[in-house]
């Protein structure tokens, strides 16, 4: 948007981008052109949404029960490390489930006002941000908000709100700004990106995208793991029969979280964030047992869920800072079976060896949140979640970064090596955006005139095999890169176990290899045998 000041499309090789509405890319443009084109203005809207997300949360935990619970769900939020995680990435999920969630909260205020005018503003704050998580992710969140408040309302048995004149208000209201961009992109004769964003919308729900699939059980795992501790306080939750002081906003956002989890079960794509949204209800649950009046014990098969958890999660955070030391001897014994993943590991973590304490504060955390819930400690409560927080803080300062050695770390080294060269660069039978960024492509890489024709003519091609041709323009112009007439040198990236796949083809010359990636350039002029 920045390079090409189109700020009305979303872009991918400045080709329009149909996957996604504007509204996060916009706030992301925004900051960019306040903190200039870098990872820190990438993540600086989801590190503001954090800020936004946890003031919301102590405020209706104030509001719904009290200024303790508030606190308690705020630490239990930031406490469990995906939900803390989000906050640190340029992904989109953050603000869509904010708006969804705050949809909610707005949804039950209309619902249970009884004040004419009261119940109006709440209506209309409720679908203008249920309009705003449409732009920003798209009609996924309608589905939604729609299943969530049907089951609601028919297990509360108030299905004839859904005639009410509040009900009609929030829906206009929600249609009216999730339909704004839409309708502007369609005036403007963008018909066929429309079509093609609700093709796509649907095959998520049909097809595994981009080997993205998984079994049914997916996003039950990655909450009861990602979401630990706050996840076996929640099935804790589950089963006491307390229905605390506010039970029809419970049963909201218990409404919510099955939706959710089921919904996105179903779907065939299964992506680590989709079920992100479950941390708001999942995080209020937990909250709620720890201010209960009667002393609930764990259930014992989650007390040994708990401790389980609590200590492979230590064990993998300790042992994976001695990963330099060992890695000979795994892939000597056959341990590591993915021959990626071993040439990944060739990398240098660049561990001090203090690292492996990082993993002993979890299992300190454990230990104090264990002691807080069994006998009442809100002061041990306290310093358990601030303890997991502090593991959080860190693992993602020090820990994700040495990962990312080992993973991607020697590609983006490349493309942050040729952004300033007037070159092509592109990648090889794997998906990626990185070399967009780290290898600062401008509109000028984009203009060749054969390359134009080539793609247009395998796109061409590719429509009438069926694909998308939006999705398609990476692959068309990947093969030109590789089979047309090129201006300027060309750097092809492909991961190494699929190296002979380029260099077989006599107009590349191998570079070299680090680290799982293998690197080609083809020179201008090169015949294409």
């Amino acid at each position: 948007m920045l390079m090409s000041k189109n700020y009305s499309e979303v872009q991918l090789y400045y080709q329009p981008f149909w996957e996604k509405p504007p509204l996060f890319i916009w706030i992301q443009a925004l900051s960019m052109s306040v903190f200039g084109i870098n990872e820190f203005a990438a993540r600086f809207p989801n590190a503001l949404c954090g800020i936004v997300t946890i003031v919301s949360l102590y405020r209706f935990g104030t509001q719904f029960q009290s200024s303790k619970f508030g606190i308690i769900w705020c630490l239990l939020y930031v406490a469990s490390l995906l939900p803390h995680f989000y906050f640190k990435t340029g992904i989109i999920d953050p603000w869509f489930n904010l708006f969804i969630f705050l949809s909610t909260v707005h949804i039950y205020k209309f619902l249970q006002i009884t004040d004419t005018r009261g119940a109006s503003k709440q209506a209309l704050l409720a679908g203008l941000f249920l309009g705003l998580a449409v732009l920003t992710k798209g009609p996924a969140a309608i589905i939604i908000i729609a299943l969530t408040l049907l089951v609601y309302l028919v297990l509360s048995q108030k299905t004839k709100v859904l005639f009410s004149k509040h009900m009609f208000l929030f829906a206009f209201t929600s249609l009216i700004f999730s339909s704004s961009w839409f309708i502007v992109e369609i005036l403007k004769g963008h018909q066929k990106i429309i079509l093609d964003f609700i093709h796509y919308q649907i095959r998520l729900f049909q097809t595994g995208d981009a080997g993205h699939d998984g079994p049914f059980a997916y996003h039950f795992l990655v909450i009861l793991i990602g979401c630990f501790p706050a996840s076996i306080f929640f099935i804790q939750a589950l089963l006491n029969k307390s229905q605390g002081p506010n039970p029809a906003f419970r049963k909201l956002l218990l409404c919510l979280f099955w939706v959710v989890i089921l919904l996105f079960s179903i779907v065939k794509t299964k992506i680590i964030h989709y079920s992100s949204l479950c941390y708001f209800p999942l995080t209020y649950l937990a909250a709620s047992v720890f201010i209960e009046k009667n002393n609930f014990k764990l259930n014992a098969i989650l007390k040994i869920v708990y401790w389980f958890l609590a200590t492979s999660i230590s064990l993998v955070f300790i042992l994976l800072t001695f990963v330099d030391r060992f890695k000979s001897q795994l892939i000597a014994k056959g341990w590591i079976g993915d021959a990626n993943a071993i040439l990944n590991l060739q990398a240098n973590g660049e561990w001090k060896g203090y690292e492996f304490l990082i993993g002993v504060i979890f299992f300190f955390a454990s230990w104090l949140l264990y002691r807080a819930y069994t006998r009442r400690q809100f002061k041990s409560l306290y310093l358990g979640l601030s303890a997991f927080t502090l593991f959080n803080i860190l693992a993602i300062a020090i820990i994700v970064p040495k990962i990312g050695l080992y993973s991607q770390e020697a590609a983006i080294e490349f493309y942050r090596l040729k952004a300033n060269e007037d070159c092509y660069i592109e990648t090889h039978a794997f998906k990626s955006y990185a070399q967009l960024f780290y290898g600062k492509r401008q509109t000028s890489h984009f203009v060749c005139a054969d390359q134009k024709n080539y793609v247009k003519k395998q796109l061409d091609l590719m429509e009438t095999e069926g694909h998308a041709r939006s999705s398609s323009f990476s692959t068309a112009y990947t093969l030109w890169l590789e089979n047309g007439q090129i201006d300027k040198p060309a750097y092809i990236v492909v991961k190494t176990v699929e190296k002979q796949q380029v260099a077989k083809k006599s107009h590349f010359r191998h570079l070299y290899d680090k680290n799982g990636f293998s690197f080609f350039i083809r020179e201008v002029g090169s015949t294409v045998k």
